[in-house]
């Protein structure tokens, strides 16, 4: 025996199944029911009867719509309903109109949620949509302009590649002509030389001899004009070394320049080809907050201008100096020649010079050669022993570099690391031991041939000695470097 209020095991206690065009579609997903409220049944009439032909017996006690609870259960013995086995008539829960306002209740609702779903669903799509315009839009723009930056990085790159190599032609001209400078000055100090030789020789006259004559005229002149040539070219020289260095100054600025964009083309042309289907693309958080900026557009232009204009200052101050060079060769050429004719018209024969002095210079010279000979040679066996040393000691390092990057406790100092370190070292100590000797070789080299050159000047001036006028004096004066020798040719 069960109270009334609690369910009836009988089949006819249950509702009837409602006909399928009374109610909505259900949609397939249950997350769409998700979060609702739960559906509260009504409760049950106490005193309506479920067949026809008792309702009008009840039809006074009307059904309520409150919510079952606890409450009801508290109800006394004398309202309860009697027993099932000692009921006359059929009891039911709700009313027909219960039934449909529950059904019309659930309508109402379920069509309220599927159009606040619809509307949501058509604001999310129009939301998805105009947002992937807007980073369309945004990412065609930022293409964009890498783009024109590229471009722009690529047309100061043709200007500072236009104006390197103009500027690295203008320093390999002055560069040469630098050279024929220099060969020139060195070439005028053999005509000096002689000059002086010859004037010191001839204060070894005796006699009568030592007259001041034309010759000796003609020497100091001649002596006075290579002196002031020698002066002009090197005061040019001076000048020359410092604009090759002024213009390797520009030519490194226009070199970093173009290398940094270079680098700068690169990365913007790499930026500028990148989709967003490209490899390598990823999360960088906070980007976007760092500004390691030190330029802007204008800055930028201005200061690559900047270069190129000086290196077009610094390539036409080039150009004016390599001419006032080349018009100094020429008149000095020309002096130093005309001058040596007129002191070669004038010349005499004079001789004083002993043999035997003249064959003992010569003995000490030929010593001299060989011994420079043997020690070039010592030279080049320590220079080959020092670059011996080098492909084990790349090996050495190599081995060491290549430990340091052994993972966490693998970077032990063991038998084989403590054996490199010592390795290093030793070869270490042997290359720096036979550059010691290398030094030491090297500075007897460098006496050797001071000694050469006395003797050879020893020996000059002994042959000088035996033919001061004709046989020495005018001996020499036939070295004299030609016109051409004297521009300085490469």
């Amino acid at each position: 025996m069960e109270s009334v209020g609690f369910p009836l095991p009988a089949t006819f206690a249950h509702p009837r199944s409602i006909p399928t065009r009374f109610l909505p579609a259900i949609h397939t997903m249950a997350s769409s029911y998700k979060n609702q409220f739960p559906y509260l049944p009504l409760p049950q009439s106490y005193s309506l009867p479920w067949m026809p032909s008792t309702y009008y017996k009840t039809a006074a006690i009307k059904p309520t719509l409150a919510a079952f609870t606890k409450s009801s259960q508290g109800i006394t013995a004398s309202e309860k309903l009697p027993p099932l086995s000692t009921r006359t008539t059929v009891f039911t829960r709700y009313a027909p109109e219960d039934w449909y306002k529950s059904n019309m209740t659930n309508y109402k609702e379920s069509e309220t949620s599927q159009k606040n779903a619809e509307r949501l669903r058509a604001d999310t799509t129009r939301m998805i949509d105009d947002k992937y315009q807007q980073t369309k839009k945004t990412q065609v723009e930022s293409t964009k302009n890498l783009g024109v930056r590229a471009n722009d990085i690529a047309f100061w790159k043709s200007e500072l590649c236009h104006e390197l190599d103009e500027m690295i032609g203008e320093t390999n001209a002055l560069t040469d002509v630098k050279t024929r400078l220099e060969r020139a000055l060195a070439k005028s100090e053999a005509p000096l030389q002689v000059a002086q030789e010859c004037l010191l020789h001839r204060e070894k006259r005796i006699g009568i001899d030592l007259v001041h004559d034309n010759v000796e005229e003609q020497l100091l002149t001649e002596v006075d004009v290579i002196r002031s040539c020698q002066e002009k070219m090197q005061q040019f020289l001076d000048k020359a070394k410092a604009q090759i260095t002024s213009n390797r100054v520009a030519q490194h600025n226009l070199e970093k320049d173009l290398a940094n964009k270079q680098v700068a083309h690169r990365i913007d042309d790499r930026c500028h080809h990148l989709m967003n289907t490209s490899h390598g693309i990823s999360y960088y958080r906070g980007v976007e907050q760092v500004d390691a900026t030190i330029s802007v557009p204008e800055s930028w232009a201005k200061f690559t201008n900047d270069n190129i204009l000086r290196s077009q200052g610094e390539r036409a101050a080039s150009a004016k100096l390599r001419d006032d060079i080349e018009n100094l060769l020429v008149v000095t050429a020309s002096e130093m020649w005309r001058q040596f004719n007129a002191v070669n018209v004038a010349f005499t024969n004079r001789i004083a010079e002993t043999a035997d002095a003249k064959r003992k210079i010569q003995m000490h010279l030929a010593k001299t050669l060989r011994e420079i000979f043997q020690i070039e040679r010592n030279i080049e066996a320590i220079q080959k022993a020092i670059r011996d040393q080098g492909p084990p000691l790349k090996v050495a390092q190599t081995r060491l570099d290549e430990r340091t990057r052994r993972p966490n406790m693998e970077l032990c100092r063991d038998t084989a690391q403590l054996r490199l370190v010592s390795e290093v070292r030793d070869i270490d100590e042997t290359v720096q031991t036979l550059q010691q000797q290398l030094r030491d070789s090297e500075d007897t080299l460098q006496r050797l041939v001071r000694a050469k050159a006395v003797l050879q000047h020893d020996l000059a001036v002994k042959a000088n000695s035996l033919f001061i006028d004709q046989e020495k004096c005018m001996g020499m004066r036939k070295t004299f470097p030609s016109t051409v020798r004297l521009l300085g040719p490469i």
